[in-house]
């Protein structure tokens, strides 16, 4: 069972192919990581799945929605977190929350969600006056509010100190326990390790290779180093000098 299916995805600026031939699936209930170099496609990968962006060729089916075509109707479905995400400086955090509900139909719980998500001490602080961890906080409350099935969430720890990370860490597992689908994308090895059940690893616009992460450690081998990690696997498999793709994971 899959909640997500991407197949043989396409998409150019221009003269630009930001995405040659992305293909992968994602099943109800993980993390699923999407990591590789900067300019590999990930972000347009993921604004063609959310429906921000319309793909070139493929096809793309979330919960069975076209993104295109039934944009309207996976909004509902969906939250996203996106890298350039910003909010008025002004806004403060119970008005943004109060706001996004609106959007719904059945919205989530605002001040609950507020209240899980450790923002109900800043309810009145505005946006500009947020720490960056505070902002990510408010951000993925924001894509939860719609009680969606699936989070998207795009380089959600960028910037931040190494203990705002861990807590926004912590975030991710539990907005995975409240049963949500979660797609992560992120370029720091140590974060997909830690919270990714699968990773799709993207190089100049392809997948090279789709497996667990402690697969990918096992699958590298480099001369010299005797224990490589999920980092040495990534790089062995998106340098310039990499050929190929490897076996996906069968599970």
């Amino acid at each position: 069972m899959t909640v997500i299916e991407v197949s043989n995805l396409q998409k150019r600026y221009g003269d630009q192919v930001a995405v040659r031939d992305v293909s992968f699936e994602v099943r109800p209930g993980e993390i699923f990581g999407i990591v590789g170099p900067n300019g590999s496609g990930k972000t347009t990968t993921v604004e063609c799945l959310t429906g921000l962006r319309q793909a070139d060729g493929g096809t793309i089916r979330v919960l069975g929605l076209d993104p295109t075509r039934d944009r309207a109707e996976l909004r509902h479905q969906v939250g996203i977190q996106l890298q350039e995400s910003h909010l008025p400086d002004r806004l403060k955090v119970w008005e943004a929350l109060d706001l996004y509900s609106s959007f719904y139909a059945e919205p989530a719980d605002w001040r609950a969600l507020m209240d899980e998500l450790g923002l109900t001490a800043k309810r009145n602080t505005v946006f500009a006056k947020l720490s960056g961890g505070q902002k990510q906080r408010l951000s993925v409350a924001l894509a939860l509010v719609g009680n969606p099935r699936i989070a998207v969430l795009d380089e959600l720890t960028t910037g931040l100190d190494p203990q705002a990370r861990r807590d926004t860490w912590q975030l991710v597992r539990d907005v995975r326990d409240r049963g949500v689908t979660v797609v992560l994308v992120t370029h720091f090895m140590d974060e997909a390790e830690r919270l990714c059940d699968r990773l799709a690893v993207v190089r100049a616009g392809e997948v090279v290779a789709i497996a667990t992460p402690a697969e990918l450690v096992a699958r590298t081998e480099l001369p010299g180093v005797e224990r490589p990690t999920l980092e040495d696997a990534v790089l062995a498999l998106t340098s310039p000098t990499a050929t190929g793709r490897t076996a996906t994971s069968p599970n």
